[in-house]
């Protein structure tokens, strides 16, 4: 038994330095620094901005998506109604201020001046009357009741030529520009409601913010949605990144824009170009799911390396190993394509 024991503190301290060289962190060239983490991505809850029943389910889980595309439509019925109504509103104002900005018809002031024209004879004949009456007064061939009649009637055929005068006049002003002003401004507040409406019905349609795979369809044909509530799960297709996380002993030496390469045992042998492109400004503790060759102890930054996936062989969480190039500048201008 005691010669067991010596074996097996060989053996426990052989498998620790196996461990140690396994997980080092960096590679035997200096300029390159290899890291362990996994890959990550942006995911969104995509919800409507309208509270209503959800008609129909346009895609499926797993199903990839591009931008713009649509996904999926509340019942629009009652919405298409105002939509119709408030149109028909601004066609209405629309007829209204061309009226008035036509001013009025040629028929329409010939009229007035027949009319005027009119007045003036009826206001001749009944002076006329009026005046023969008073000669006749002083023959006693006519009562002074006739002649204050005829008076009277004179007074008021003037009157009516006055009347048809400034009706005239107003019919050749055309309207005033306080009623066109008016006219303007309920045409604006007639097309700001259609616009509203047409917003709302828009609203009851969900569109993808990009590209990506529709990873959960949380709501059904028939479920009530609403600004709160999401209604699928999109994973963006780019970018993705490897999480993995630098030991502050190698702080200095990586900068965001440095290429790099990533590799997964999914695809040996296969290389994904990237560049770093965020490290975290704060330190933490190194995860316990992260293997590194450091102490659990010490402190490290989050990075992230992103990658280009154009056949979207990275999946979220697969373990990855990334190499730096230690050498490439800071903020690189030659960055990989991704769209290539």
């Amino acid at each position: 038994m005691k010669k067991l024991i010596p074996l097996v503190l060989v053996l426990l301290i052989g498998g620790g330095i196996f461990a140690w060289y396994k997980y080092q962190p960096q590679t035997s060239d200096s300029s390159k620094l290899a890291l362990y983490g996994n890959i990550d991505i942006r995911e969104a809850q995509l919800t409507f901005n309208a509270s209503e029943h959800v008609d129909s389910i346009l895609v499926e889980e797993g199903e990839h998506v591009t931008r713009g595309q649509l996904l999926a439509v509340l019942h629009q019925e009652l919405l298409k109604s105002q939509v119709a109504q408030a149109q028909a509103q601004v066609e209405a104002k629309q007829q209204l201020l061309a009226k008035l900005q036509a001013g009025s018809r040629k028929e329409e002031i010939d009229k007035a001046k027949a009319e005027l024209e009119a007045a003036q004879a009826r206001a001749k004949s009944a002076h006329d009357t009026w005046q023969r009456l008073q000669r006749l007064i002083g023959k006693k061939l006519a009562s002074r009741e006739e002649v204050e009649t005829a008076r009277s009637n004179a007074n008021a055929a003037q009157a009516q030529v006055e009347a048809a005068h400034a009706a005239l006049k107003l019919l050749e002003a055309g309207p005033r520009k306080e009623d066109i002003a008016a006219a303007e401004a309920e045409l604006k507040a007639a097309e700001a409601a259609l616009q509203l409406a047409r917003q709302n019905l828009a609203h009851t349609e969900l569109h993808a913010p990009a590209d990506g795979i529709i990873r959960t369809r949380i709501l059904e044909p028939g479920d009530m949605a609403s600004p709160l509530k999401p209604a699928l799960t999109l994973a963006f297709a780019n970018p993705v990144w490897v999480r993995a996380y630098l030991p502050e002993t190698r702080l200095g030496k990586v900068k965001p824009g440095m290429k790099a390469s990533i590799t997964s045992d999914s695809y040996p042998g296969k290389t994904y170009p990237g560049w770093v492109g965020y490290i975290s400004p704060t330190a933490e503790f190194t995860p316990k799911n992260v293997e590194t060759p450091e102490l659990r102890t010490r402190l490290v930054y989050q990075i992230r390396v992103f990658a280009c996936n154009p056949q979207e062989e990275l999946r979220l969480g697969m373990p990855a190993t990334v190499n730096i190039d230690l050498t490439s500048p800071a903020g690189a201008t030659d960055l990989p394509d991704c769209n290539k």
